[in-house]
């Protein structure tokens, strides 16, 4: 099941990236520049969709994500432009409320069992609303300005490529040594060995793709920070969710409540952690995105929550719960970013735009149900 959804999904990729290749419009869709702005919005998409992660794998949803972007965004705006704060002000006290905010969503959900698809619906409303109401729906800009100013540097900031070199010789070193412990690992538990030629084949090809993206960034200004951290988060999520116990009761949770609560899983606490850790990451992705769209309105965040599911679907994450990995939902916020990005380099109208997203959400839908069918019949 797993290899036939990577090969569609590898596939649906090819398919998209020729299209856009080929289209009479899209002959700057492989230039340094736009790969450049793409690897951005991919960073935003994929962020939010691995918070969304965190609540699929309990067999939870968050409806509320993308109107808590756009509010979120827009208060650390409001609190630097009209106020006057301090960036790192503005921002911390924007993720603390953030963390307050969904902490309490997941306890709402877990104590007073109130389904979550209800408590995030009311969450999109109030978030929505209470946006407007923060930015006097108005447009609040992101005023591009020196150091000081961190919020305009998420999505402006580039490392020189020096640096960008020594970024990926770091991760390439943590990929070997993580390869090597991990194989010494199963050998010393007796656990059976993945062929040393198919584990060296898919590390040097992990190493080689680590290279061409240095060299394309480079080819442009430089490795983007808002992908630093789209990677920094990616390494954070792949840790809690599959070394620590409180990842493994997350899929506990998801494949059978019922019998992880008589296994003695903490289930409520295990929820309300996973909601408040999508909050600190609705935040960040809500900084991410009112500083690349370089102000704040009333449009910020707009059904991106759908975005982030389609992404966490495509990857191979199930809306029932117990089944996801952090590297199929970045591919699935690949193939989203590419999808967005080349329609909009295209100049596809809003209209087209949102029935493509939609047809993609529910293909994804589908595929999902079509092969835990076929699994289930084989």
């Amino acid at each position: 099941m797993a290899s036939r959804r990577n090969l569609s999904m590898l596939m649906a990729l090819v398919g998209i990236v020729i299209f856009f290749t080929l289209h009479p419009r899209g002959a700057h869709f492989l230039s340094a520049q736009n790969l450049s702005n793409l690897s951005i919005e991919l960073s935003i998409t994929a962020t939010l969709a691995l918070g969304m992660l965190l609540v699929l794998l309990p067999g939870m949803i968050d409806l509320s994500v993308g109107s808590g972007v756009g509010l979120l965004g827009g208060l650390a705006c409001v609190l630097i432009i009209r106020y006057g704060w301090a960036a790192p002000l503005a921002l911390g006290t924007a993720t603390a409320v953030a963390v307050a905010i969904w902490w309490l969503m997941g306890t709402l959900i877990t104590r007073q069992r109130v389904p979550a698809f209800i408590v995030t619906l009311g969450g999109l409303l109030v978030f929505q609303g209470a946006h407007w109401l923060v930015i006097a729906n108005t447009t609040v800009p992101v005023t591009p300005g020196g150091v000081e100013n961190v919020y305009a540097l998420l999505t402006t900031y580039y490392f020189s490529p020096a640096s960008g070199f020594a970024i990926a010789a770091a991760v390439g070193g943590c990929l070997v040594v993580a390869e090597l412990r991990h194989r010494a690992a199963r050998r010393r538990h007796g656990f059976k060995l993945e062929d040393g030629e198919v584990a060296f084949l898919r590390l040097f090809v992990s190493l080689q793709g680590l290279l061409l993206l240095i060299l394309t960034m480079n080819a442009h200004k430089g490795l983007p920070l808002a992908l630093v951290i789209l990677g920094t988060v990616i390494l954070l999520v792949q840790v809690a969710t599959q070394r620590t116990p409180w990842g493994r009761h997350l899929y506990a949770i998801g494949g059978n409540e019922e019998a992880a609560r008589l296994s003695g899983v903490p289930v409520e606490r295990t929820i309300v952690v996973a909601f408040t850790l999508l909050g600190l990451i609705t935040a960040l992705t809500g900084f991410l995105q009112t500083a690349y769209g370089g102000y704040s309105t009333t449009t910020v965040g707009k059904l991106m929550e759908l975005d982030a599911i389609a992404a966490c679907v495509i990857g191979g994450t199930s809306l029932k719960g117990g089944r996801g990995t952090v590297m199929g939902v970045v591919f699935g916020a690949l193939i989203m970013a590419v999808l967005l990005n080349g329609m909009t380099l295209l100049a596809v109208s809003p209209e087209t735009k949102l029935i493509a997203r939609g047809l993609v959400l529910g293909v994804a839908v589908w595929m999902d149900v079509y092969l835990a069918r076929r699994a289930a019949a084989a």
